[in-house]
């Protein structure tokens, strides 16, 4: 009987080894075979020995910017809005180090270096100030990080469902345990497997375009590790944001989710129907202070949009964007009236 057992076993053993190597070559194929079907959108701009890819349409000043969450996406999260904006203005979407297109980094992915990315690619790209910063989720702090350091360029921004700097710790008040970290844990484990040909059968992001869906697919296993190096990172990310909370006179508005939490949801992170209503109190709360942190601002609230609010309602994050690229250029041109002229004239 233990004879025939440890044959078992080790028949067992044998089908998972070849399982697991061919689900690698499988992957490496697609890999392949996706780099060649999917080429990058726009163009890859070397920022120092590594390639980070960006999408820049139309013309007109102020550039909007746009910056996407802790996802996948990359420039792909604009897809339902970045078009219609470059009908008014100078539209720019890109993808961080390691998604999508982008050459991965060295190191922490946190909001610093994010930035300094950024600024490298904008200015090797040959991109110029003044910039609108439209950015979700953690694509907040990502933003409020950017003008910290290069506030100079930064004349206005729309933030879309942000992550608010205090949210984790005000979280575990209400959930008693840290979700986030069990979601790291998870994740961690998950990254040991992108070279396996598993994230193959995941679920994207609900995009509603087919194609733009393929190519976020197509990219989920590149893409995962600088996913993860971007949650290792949340709590400084968070951190350094949260010590700008004054941004001037610059306008910005702060778009809000509000739809409750689906059942599926509330399962996920294991929080019960109350704690889902007690986080969306926390999450409008700290985004009625985040819009305060302008003197030129607006708070708008989406009752029917989930998370990802520019797929959800992308005519009213258009409206939303057209609102603060208006404000901007009306303080320029009033900057403008106001510089006496230098122009001496000869009697």
């Amino acid at each position: 009987m233990k004879k025939w057992l440890k044959r078992i076993s080790l028949s067992l053993l044998a089908l998972l080894m070849l399982l697991v190597v061919s689900g690698a070559a499988v992957e490496q194929f697609y890999r392949h075979k996706y780099k060649n079907e999917f080429p990058p959108l726009g163009k890859l701009i070397d920022i120092g020995g590594r390639k980070i890819q960006i999408d820049c349409r139309g013309t007109g000043s102020p550039t909007v910017v746009f910056e996407s969450g802790m996802d996948n996406l990359g420039s792909l999260s604009w897809s339902t809005v970045q078009e219609e904006v470059s009908k008014t203005t100078r539209a720019c979407s890109y993808s961080r180090a390691g998604i999508m297109w982008s050459d991965p980094s060295d190191g922490a992915q946190n909001s610093k270096k994010i930035a300094a990315d950024l600024n490298a690619v904008l200015t090797k790209a040959g991109e110029k100030a003044p910039f609108v910063l439209v950015a979700h989720s953690l694509g907040g702090p990502y933003a409020i990080t950017y003008t910290k350091y290069y506030g100079n360029q930064v004349a206005g921004l729309v933030l879309i469902d942000p992550t608010p700097p205090d949210y984790e710790e005000r979280c575990k008040l209400i959930t008693k345990v840290n979700t986030f970290k069990l979601g790291l844990e998870q994740d961690k484990w998950l990254n040991y497997l992108t070279w396996t040909g598993a994230f193959r059968f995941s679920d994207p992001v609900d995009v509603k375009d087919p194609v733009v869906t393929q190519m976020e697919t197509a990219y989920l296993p590149v893409s995962f590790d600088a996913i993860y190096k971007e949650e290792l990172a949340f709590t400084q990310t968070t951190a350094e944001s949260g010590t700008l909370r004054n941004l001037g006179t610059r306008p910005l508005i702060v778009l809000t989710s509000m739809k409750a939490y689906p059942a599926a949801a509330l399962d996920e992170l294991g929080i019960t129907q109350q704690q889902g209503l007690q986080k969306k109190a926390l999450w409008k709360s700290l985004h009625d202070d985040e819009a305060a942190w302008s003197s030129v601002s607006e708070h708008r609230l989406f009752a029917d949009a989930g998370h990802y609010i520019h797929h959800d309602e992308p005519k009213a994050v258009v409206s939303a964007i057209q609102w603060v690229v208006q404000k901007v250029r009306g303080k320029i041109v009033e900057a403008s009236l106001e510089t006496p002229s230098t122009t001496s004239v000869k009697e």
